[in-house]
């Protein structure tokens, strides 16, 4: 099982030697394996890759990020075909009902407010998370009223201060863009080796994103980075800050009755989705726990 995540900074050579990475830098190398390499992130514009250790990397599903010169997430590699039957899978894909599409998105947004409201109580502000439940009692089918933008509002201003808006230019909203950036590259990496594609969202149907389904099935997770970065509390975004929201993927959460990476959590639930999606059952649905 794949569960690492691996980071390359500074100049570097990236090649491939008998099923290895191999990271050359001026003062060592190193080698990892390419089965235990879930996400390869190169976070500086002055390394280089062979071609051959990309297209290995593709066929063993590693999700690459590439980073700019800022070193934040940029863009990233993904291959025309992730599963053998990709043809059919696109095929059910763009046949999935709408009412169906509307339940799983529904349970979605459910799930994505109460971890925030279960986040919220856990740092002491009862009145808000209390706020948020009521939310869920609210929704509506498809989310119509768009309670998830109202729990939105309620949960940042909650967690940051009332003065804080996501479009705000410092190191908190950095901190949370970073870590959302990584999530959805996995994110992307599970649709795309399922045989699924990206583009097709359930909700989010932007022309120009390229990622709307996955932008649809991270949702939930996204609390996981809100909770890095609230203890962080960030005064400046730096490598040492990323690094630590890269190691999310691979802190321990409860999923189907196990605790997991949350890296293998991911790709639990973007299975049960498209089985509830495939067979019209969304309590085929599994959700992480933090803890039973």
């Amino acid at each position: 099982m794949s569960w690492r995540t691996v980071v390359v900074t500074g100049c570097a050579k990236l090649d491939f030697k008998m099923d290895y990475l191999v990271v050359r830098k001026q003062d060592n190398i190193n080698r990892i394996h390419l089965s235990e390499i879930g996400i390869l992130i190169i976070e500086s514009t002055s390394v280089s890759l062979t071609a051959v250790l990309l297209c290995e990397l593709v066929k063993k599903k590693v999700k690459i990020v590439f980073c700019d010169e800022q070193h934040n997430p940029h863009s990233e590699l993904l291959p025309y075909y992730g599963s053998h039957d990709t043809s059919i899978k696109m095929k059910k894909q763009i046949a999935w009902d709408r009412s169906v599409k509307e339940h799983v998105w529904t349970e979605i947004v459910s799930e994505k407010i109460r971890n925030q409201s279960r986040h919220l109580e856990k740092r002491g502000y009862k009145v808000q998370a209390d706020m948020l439940m009521q939310y869920i009692k609210e929704l509506e089918f498809g989310d119509v009223t768009n309670r998830e933008g109202h729990a939105a509002k309620v949960y940042f201003n909650a967690l940051f201060g009332l003065d804080f808006t996501r479009s705000d230019d410092n190191s908190v909203n950095a901190a949370l863009n970073y870590g959302y950036g990584i999530m959805l590259s996995y994110f992307n990496r599970e649709i795309v080796a399922n045989g699924y594609a990206t583009q097709l969202g359930l909700f989010h149907d932007n022309m120009f994103n390229q990622f709307n389904l996955a932008s649809d099935f991270m949702e939930p997770f996204r609390i996981l980075v809100d909770k890095k970065v609230k203890d962080m509390e960030p005064i400046k975004f730096e490598h040492d800050e990323k690094m630590q929201l890269v190691h999310i993927l691979s802190e321990s959460v409860i999923i189907d009755g196990k605790n997991s990476f949350v890296s293998n959590a991911i790709k639990i639930y973007c299975k049960s989705l498209f089985d509830a999606l495939n067979e019209g059952d969304i309590s085929m649905i599994k959700f992480y726990k933090d803890e039973l």
